[in-house]
């Protein structure tokens, strides 16, 4: 069973009201970055590659954006996300990402994970994103298990 958006809400820090939504949370764009080197994936562990932040450019409005031709970039969200015990998190797009020809790439959130994750994002046409706008939306759903998250991400980006 899929919880509402104002449970999820509860285990989010630093959520306006317009990001809840009926089943779900709306995570808001940080920062993208650019994978530079290849990483390495083997059955001892993972080394991700070198990435480079992508700063993004002040608007007349005061107003910050990322303007991103066609690739593949990494979204870092803004908000820092608790996944309870007895859940699993899912993120997906937001629809107007897809309707603009760019979707995102997530993974399972453990039950016990907490940080500031992220997302690939695939862009298939030039497209500007506002830092802060809201890009993705988390959802979560009760789920047995058997341990909690306690993974090398565990507290990733949390100040």
């Amino acid at each position: 069973m899929f919880r509402s958006g104002g449970f999820v809400a509860e285990h989010l820090e630093d959520v306006d009201e317009e990001q809840i939504q009926p089943n779900g949370v709306d995570l808001r764009l940080d920062w993208v970055l650019e994978q530079r080197e290849p990483g390495y994936i083997s059955r001892e562990g993972t080394a991700i590659g070198e990435r480079q932040t992508i700063h993004p450019e002040q608007r007349d409005d005061d107003r910050e954006s990322y303007y991103l031709t066609p690739g593949g970039y990494i979204l870092q969200y803004a908000e820092t996300v608790a996944i309870p015990e007895e859940h699993v998190g899912f993120v997906l797009p937001r629809s107007s990402l897809m309707r603009n020809s760019a979707m995102l790439n997530t993974a399972v959130w453990d039950a016990g994970y907490r940080g500031r994750g992220e997302g690939l994002l695939q862009v298939h046409h030039d497209i500007e994103l506002e830092r802060g706008a809201r890009v993705a939306q988390l959802v979560l759903a009760a789920a047995d298990h058997e341990d909690v998250y306690d993974g090398s991400y565990q507290g990733e980006r949390v100040d």
